[in-house]
């Protein structure tokens, strides 16, 4: 159109209806080339929106579905800068790289009219792209290695920044407010650095890109003017090929961001592909049985050992706990309490030996039936930041409000949370941060209790509470733990005393088994424990 209307001003018929029509020509062309840029950006950015979101939701459940040694490994900020930062660099490269390739891509036809107008000049315009391949070449690489730098850097503020929060009743307790400061302050200070670095890359590539296009436009001015002198071609045909240069000096210049983003998607992608290529220790296989659709409870250890890192934590346990019996686990710390009980639901595997539950290896068992017939409390309790009600029912399908008071009622924590201002719709802190040790503990006995579970394990959740709270909960629950197996792990022997079977573990092994009366009729290290409990209490009391 260009072409035409110019050429067209050399005619003695040129009128101003004519020059009218050219202008509304040019003005539809570009309404229409917005209506496709609009639609281009719609499509394309909407579809990595998307795409996003499913890589956020595949990449959750992919942590979900991990065993405890992998969250050994990672830390939690690294594994949230994946989630965060990485992710949106793999959408960058879904979305505006794609659609400036595409741009750049459609672009370069613009070449092929060029030639028809003039080869020489369009040979001409093409001399810089060779210094530009160049010049992106080495820059691109340097972009590669200092954005994965800078993501490793953000991963560190983010566990810095998370273990803070977490941990701040330490931090205060040990007055290590400005030594933290100063510490996040230099990991900052790091982090802008490298950031700077790339900034001096990017400006780098993108001033480069200019200079070359630059050059190129001043080569066509030069060489085009003079053939424009010598009517080698005429005005038009100049104007036109100077406007198709012109349009693809964008795209080119476009082209080293497309680079950029390309480097630190790549770079983003492969962080996030090494937690993809993560695969869960524990979890179903083809040895899997299918038509298992229950569980009794009957739990049976046989030569059970484990190994952490190679060194045995548990040695050759054998022990049966009978359906709707209870087991109480005593023993110092370290010596391998919490560890035996976690293998029961498979949160660990036996390195040695095998447990069976109702005479199945539990490894055979599936995982999802399995887990949602053990009501687990552990030692350190975890509470979301939800109401109460949503702590409570927690992992159950459907609740009602008197289930939720029963659970409650049980563990001792319903007169508590009459006192909150909202009850059960109190909105608890993060990890339950605004109620106190033992009513998390009670809580959490509560969302165990609710499942109804087939076997419940309780690992020291009653060291928080005082004696006459844990006499009264362990009252209510001797009335459910009749109806299914339970495991009890405490320091106290007033929590175990009433179990059908206590065993002390020492070193990984069990040195002593039997009721109450019996071990300590052996006065052996239960009645050792039980004698030094005796003379605390008196201590307190006097």
């Amino acid at each position: 159109m260009l072409k035409l209307a110019i050429d067209s001003l050399k005619s003695r018929d040129i009128s101003h209806s004519h020059l009218t029509q050219f202008a509304l020509l040019l003005v539809g062309i570009a309404i229409m080339e917005g209506i496709f840029r609009f639609l281009m950006r719609k499509v394309i950015i909407g579809v990595s929106r998307k795409v996003e979101y499913d890589l956020r939701n595949d990449y959750f459940r992919h942590l979900e579905k991990m065993s405890l040694s992998f969250f050994y490994r990672y830390k939690t900020g690294d594994l949230m800068a994946r989630a965060t930062n990485d992710l949106e660099a793999v959408r960058q490269v879904v979305g505006p790289a794609i659609m400036y390739s595409f741009n750049t891509l459609v672009s370069m036809a613009a070449f092929g009219i060029m030639i028809h107008i003039n080869l020489k000049l369009t040979l001409l315009a093409m001399v810089p792209l060779p210094i530009m391949a160049f010049v992106i070449n080495r820059i691109a690489r340097r972009l590669n290695k200092a954005y994965q730098k800078i993501q490793a850097k953000y991963a560190d503020i983010t566990s810095k920044v998370q273990e803070n929060i977490s941990g701040v009743r330490v931090v205060k307790a040990y007055v290590q407010e400005e030594g933290e400061s100063n510490s996040f302050q230099k990991l900052n200070e790091e982090y802008v650095s490298l950031n700077l670095g790339m900034a001096k890359l990017r400006g780098y590539m993108t001033a480069t890109m200019t200079v070359l296009v630059g050059l190129g436009s001043l080569i066509i001015l030069w060489f085009g003017g003079k053939l424009v002198l010598q009517n080698s071609i005429s005005l038009g045909d100049f104007v036109a090929f100077f406007a198709y240069l012109g349009r693809l000096t964008w795209p080119m210049i476009a082209l080293g961001w497309v680079i950029n983003l390309i480097q630190q998607g790549t770079a983003s992608m492969g962080r996030i592909n090494r937690v993809f290529q993560e695969k869960p220790e524990i979890a179903d296989t083809h040895a899997t049985l299918k038509n298992i659709d229950d569980i009794q409870g009957k739990i049976e250890f046989r030569d059970v050992s484990f190994a952490y890192n190679g060194a045995p934590v548990l040695k050759k346990i054998r022990l049966t706990i009978e359906k709707g019996r209870t087991l109480a686990i005593v023993g110092h710390t370290g010596s391998g309490k919490s560890t035996l009980i976690n293998l029961i639901p498979r949160l660990l595997d036996a390195t040695e030996g095998q447990i069976l539950i109702d005479g199945q290896d539990v490894r055979k068992i599936p995982l999802d039936l399995l887990r949602r017939n053990i009501g687990y409390v552990p030692q350190d309790t975890f509470l979301f930041s939800e109401t109460i009600k949503a702590n409570i029912g927690f992992g159950v399908n459907a609740t009602t409000e008197q289930s939720i008071e029963e659970a409650a009622e049980i563990s001792q924590i319903l007169k508590d949370i009459d006192d909150f201002p909202d009850g059960f719709d109190t909105l608890l802190g993060e990890r339950g941060v605004n109620i106190s040790g033992g009513q998390k503990q009670r809580t959490a006995i509560a969302r165990a209790v609710i499942r109804k579970p087939k076997i419940l394990i309780l690992d020291d959740s009653l060291s928080a509470v005082d004696t006459y709270t844990e006499e009264a909960i362990l009252r209510r629950l001797r009335s459910i733990m009749r109806e299914r197996t339970s495991i009890i792990v405490s320091h106290r022997v007033s929590t175990v005393q009433h179990a059908d079977l206590i065993i002390v573990l020492e070193d990984g092994q069990i040195k002593e088994r039997g009721r109450h009366e019996e071990l300590l009729a052996i006065n052996g290290r239960y009645a050792e424990l039980y004698e030094q409990q005796l003379l605390e209490e008196a201590l307190e009391s006097f």
